[in-house]
């Protein structure tokens, strides 16, 4: 048995009866626009949370981490609902919620994706217990349900008023490509997203700054696209132009005005992203990321001197782009780069951070890797 499996056992006293695990994510461009019905273009990275799932006939739902054996936290399932008690739980509760189960479930979750550096290991999280309760009673929910549950879990019972970019990817990642997701009706495309064959890179900085969205400035953010929205009387920011906003700019506030540019001018960064990757364009991919980081850093405001300085000190050193990903606020930045800069950018980013007194960055690499899985654990038994 896996080091997983043998925890379960050890914590509640029977083999697990379904392993499931789902990657975290990459959002190559597209940010802050998948709550707009925009484009998204995010790829999953090898980085996953692994879930081992059973269920009980005690009504209990029993949630435990890998990282925390010490600590299993317990609540009868009728008690599953919004406002229940729980900290992190809450991700693992609220999927249980929206899935519809009512029987009772042992649940215990290893995280490999760094928390707090955008890299939505929420959504991680999320999804491997998706997948794996849709196995485990066979629930027959597809790819797209699960992301609406899963979605409906953050939005409704951790109260993070999240897009559905995160979870989507999560579930229907694909190795070699990167996901073109329209947030509207969750149809996918892939694009083939090989930079080593350019001889590129796409390098990871985790800036680790602090990164907590439940705090409203997320949802002020998203108010704002919606209240836009609600003025011209259109559905999204989707389906409004540069032009039309500019023209009208006088009926919204100036920070309407800014947050709409962003989400306008986003979308239409997505599309032109796709056609540089179909074509191999690497400078017209990386001249529209630089253009996505300026748009969060001064439109949406949801950057940071840590991640600026990542950006500015990757650009400096000879990327062809770099940004911001994740909510903001923290997390961190992308920086497509020669490969044989990798060294040299790692390193002005780091003088960069410490002339700034910042803590020293974390670095890694991903290429785009698989979706979540889950499967019938055949050495369990009743």
């Amino acid at each position: 048995m896996s080091v997983l499996e043998n925890t379960f056992f050890e914590l509640f006293g029977h083999k697990a009866e379904v392993l499931a695990e789902a990657p975290g994510r990459v959002n190559l461009i597209g940010e802050h626009i998948d709550y707009s019905e925009g484009f998204v273009l995010p790829f999953a990275i090898a980085d996953r949370t692994f879930a081992a799932i059973s269920s009980n006939k005690d009504g209990l739902v029993r949630i435990a981490s890998q990282q925390r054996k010490n600590r299993i936290f317990t609540i009868d399932i009728n008690d599953v609902k919004p406002g229940s008690a729980g900290d992190w739980e809450k991700y693992v509760l609220g999927v249980i919620w929206s899935m519809g189960v009512t029987t009772g479930v042992d649940i215990l979750v290893d995280g490999h994706v760094p928390s707090g550096a955008g890299l939505s290991s929420s959504a991680a999280l999320e999804c491997s217990v998706a997948v794996g309760l849709n196995t485990l009673f066979d629930l027959g929910k597809s790819l797209e349900d699960m992301a609406r549950a899963t979605q409906k879990a953050e939005n409704d019972y951790v109260g993070m008023p999240c897009g559905i970019m995160d979870q989507s990817v999560s579930l229907m990642g694909r190795a070699g490509s990167a996901l073109l997701l329209d947030c509207r009706d969750l149809t996918t495309e892939s694009v083939p997203f090989d930079v080593a064959s350019a001889g590129l890179e796409l390098l990871i900085i985790d800036t680790q700054a602090h990164h907590a969205l439940v705090d409203g400035g997320y949802a002020e953010r998203r108010a704002s696209c919606e209240s836009v929205a609600a003025k011209f009387s259109i559905p999204s920011m989707r389906h409004l132009t540069i032009d039309v906003l500019q023209s009208r700019k006088s009926e919204i506030t100036e920070t309407e005005f800014i947050r709409a540019r962003h989400a306008v001018t986003e979308i239409q960064r997505v599309k032109d992203a796709v056609t540089a990757l179909r074509a191999s364009d690497f400078q017209t991919l990386g001249r529209l990321i630089n253009e996505s980081h300026n748009s969060l850093r001064d439109d949406y405001t949801v950057s940071c001197p840590e991640l600026d300085e990542a950006v500015d000190a990757s650009r400096a050193a000879g990327a062809l782009g770099a940004r911001m990903v994740g909510g903001g606020f923290g997390g961190s930045a992308i920086a497509l780069i020669k490969a044989d800069q990798i060294e040299s950018v790692k390193d002005a980013i780091r003088k960069a951070y410490a002339a700034k007194s910042f803590k020293a960055p974390r670095f890694f690499t991903s290429l785009p890797s698989a979706g979540a899985s889950a499967k019938l654990n055949q050495q369990s038994a009743s």
